[in-house]
């Protein structure tokens, strides 16, 4: 792992020179970063043959707070490196039978450091280039493309001219030809990142759109590109990506700009809800012989089953 093998070059540059049980930790990581990565200090203490206080000590000596803020920073250096078999690797040394608790406990992590890492400068800024935008696209491929779908779907409320960005019959680069100054694009990727969602964003750059991403870290190349940056936090020692926590995030998002336009927003609800409960769009609404305009009959119910 070259990132690991220059942080320890530029450490022992500096003068302050590894010991032997630091050597060992260093050269475990650099060799089997996708095994050491969700280690505890235990766990790669043990695999290595040093105490857990040896790895503790070690993480300070490479210049941080505690071991916890060391793996982070390399889950965050090697994330996009995993491969689905790695992944995969990882996550069958899970006991089945704990699994849920684990999963969970991983998401309720994942959204706390969310919360401890977001910006909430950024994120307002976010919501008023949002608000001023003649046109919204929304971008997210593969794992990501549920959030993307999700995004779109409650936009599309609040916005009137909403773009949902996807891989089907066209090229993505033929939906987004129309991006102009006054547009935005938000690009959602999370390790492995989407190739083809940064090209996207490159290219909205150059037509002078402004662009957005949601994603794990101002270490993902997404964040290069953007002119801002959401981060959720994704860790989760599985081939599974973990979406709580940027699922969140943009329920937040959305929220918050439904809150802006609010007296729009409440007008345009009451119409939908008389549609939904006209055309019976959701269970609970009124039945079909409530129609305004059609007889039991050619709702297709009859008299008997009125009841």
């Amino acid at each position: 792992m070259q990132d690991m093998q220059d942080m320890i070059d530029r450490l022992n540059q500096s003068g302050k020179r590894l010991s032997k049980g630091h050597r060992k930790i260093a050269q475990y990581i650099v060799e089997h970063y996708d095994k050491a990565v969700f280690m505890t200090a235990s766990r790669l203490g043990e695999s290595v043959g040093v105490s857990e206080s040896t790895v503790v000590r070690f993480a300070a000596a490479m210049g941080y707070e505690g071991y916890p803020q060391l793996q982070r920073s390399l889950q965050e250096l090697v994330s996009h490196r995993l491969t689905a078999n790695q992944r995969f690797e990882m996550a069958t040394e899970l006991d089945p039978s704990a699994a849920l608790t684990t999963v969970l406990k991983s998401d309720m992590q994942n959204l706390r450091n969310t919360l401890e890492q977001v910006e909430q400068q950024v994120f307002d800024e976010v919501v008023q280039r949002l608000l001023n935008a003649n046109a919204v696209y929304v971008m997210g491929l593969r794992s990501a493309a549920p959030l993307a779908q999700f995004m779109g779907y409650y936009l599309n409320y609040i916005f009137d001219n909403v773009h949902l960005v996807s891989s089907g019959a066209t090229d993505v680069f033929e939906e987004i030809i129309k991006l102009r100054e006054n547009d935005v694009l938000i690009g959602i990727s999370f390790p492995r990142y989407s190739t083809r969602t940064l090209e996207a964003m490159r290219f909205a750059k150059r037509c002078g759109a402004q662009v957005v991403a949601i994603t794990d870290g101002p270490m993902s190349p997404l964040a290069e590109i953007a002119d801002l940056s959401l981060t959720a936090r994704t860790d989760m020692a599985s081939f599974v990506d973990s979406l709580a926590a940027p699922l969140s995030l943009i329920n937040a998002l959305l929220v918050t700009l439904g809150l802006h336009r609010k007296q729009a927003l409440s007008q345009h609800f009451k119409q939908l809800e008389s549609i939904w409960e006209t055309y019976e769009v959701y269970l609970g609404g009124r039945r079909p012989w409530g129609c305004p305009f059609l007889t039991p009959g050619d709702c297709g119910w009859s008299a008997a089953r009125r009841g």
